[in-house]
């Protein structure tokens, strides 16, 4: 399986942002993008069909969605939205004794009580990437992107883009403020980071929604740099647009990981979300996922059938540089980052 070109990619995120209808058993609610057939193949054999989705363009457009009473099977959150799910009880634990993969799955995706405790296991890691400076080797230098500073370069004024995601946003202004866990952050380093996004917004020519648009904002020559997940990268290079992808800057890069929530009163089947689940967890679903996205499998056993070439291209190696994991933080701490966020977009 390849992915798609930029343009068809870009045409079918467009085209099934509502949904995506298929078995009417299973309605999955996920990022659009992730409906590629080799991640959940065996379901299709067994079902003939593939699940129903219903997409979504960020983790906090999702929450609001279904605590306004939206209902689905399974959803695809990141780590750190985990505890907003349970809080608001949405979400019941997973019998994982009928989840083989379980087992395989890398302990430092469930080192977090958020994920399992006493009450069951709430969350399975599914996949995970990370967020770094990605380029126009043509017309960007390599050392104007050693440093996150870049995006408060005047040279890039209006060439520079950054995600419409409070979590990936924030993560680049604190690395670049010198905060590497955002797990206890000071108000002294919340106003520094908040003042350092406020000198970026100058330069943003537009903060991208999805990683399609990312690329084709590249693609065109509009953004020559951009705080980009790696599947906007890697639609570039099937593309062979001379895009690079840097992770080990002064500062350092940020990494993430996101996975799969049992929703409770789910409409389908229960036995198809195990079914979907299961099908993921395979271990071959991990050449699938880096080809497909460009993102890596939280199933070690899946990681350990992708060649290290492909985990180079697709950014996936281990960096010496300094890293600030996007995991669980307190919701009072993403409410206030997400309300300053808005602030900085409408230029206040």
């Amino acid at each position: 399986m390849t992915r798609p070109s930029l343009l068809l990619a870009s045409a079918a995120l467009l085209c099934a942002a509502p949904a995506f209808a298929a078995d009417p058993e299973l309605l999955v609610f996920d990022w659009a993008g992730f409906e590629e057939e080799g991640l959940f193949a065996p379901y299709v054999e067994k079902h003939g069909d593939s699940p129903s989705y219903s997409f979504y363009g960020d983790d906090d457009e999702a929450f609001q969605k279904l605590s306004s009473g939206f209902r689905a099977d399974v959803a695809h959150p990141c780590s750190q939205m985990v505890g907003k799910y349970r809080d608001a009880g949405l979400i019941e634990p997973w019998d994982v004794s009928r989840i083989p993969e379980f087992a395989h799955i890398d302990p430092r995706f469930l080192n977090s009580p958020v994920f399992k405790d006493e009450g069951g296991v709430w969350y399975i890691p599914s996949d995970w990437g990370v967020t770094a400076i990605a380029y126009n080797t043509e017309e960007v230098p390599a050392e104007d992107v050693a440093s996150l500073q870049v995006f408060l370069d005047p040279k890039y004024e209006g060439r520079v883009s950054i995600p419409d995601s409070s979590d990936d946003v924030w993560a680049l202004a604190y690395l670049a403020t010198g905060v590497t866990d955002w797990t206890d952050v000071t108000d002294a380093q919340f106003a520094a980071a908040a003042d350092w996004l406020r000198k970026a917004h100058v330069n943003v020519r537009s903060y991208w929604a999805d990683p399609a648009e990312m690329s084709q904002l590249m693609a065109s020559g509009e953004v020559l740099v951009a705080w980009s997940w790696n599947d906007g990268v890697a639609y570039l290079q099937d593309d062979g647009f001379p895009v690079g992808f840097q992770r080990e800057t002064t500062e350092g890069s940020s990494t993430w990981f996101c996975g799969f929530v049992n929703l409770k009163n789910g409409p389908g089947s229960e036995d198809k979300a195990y079914d979907f689940i299961n099908a993921w967890l395979r271990p071959e679903a991990g050449p699938e996922l880096v080809d497909a996205i460009g993102y890596g499998h939280a199933n070690t056993r899946a990681m350990q059938l992708v060649d290290a070439e492909t985990l180079k291209s697709a950014g996936l190696t281990e960096i010496e540089a300094p890293i600030l994991a996007q995991t669980p933080n307190s919701a009072a701490q993403r409410e206030k980052q997400l309300a300053e966020f808005e602030k900085i977009k409408a230029g206040f």
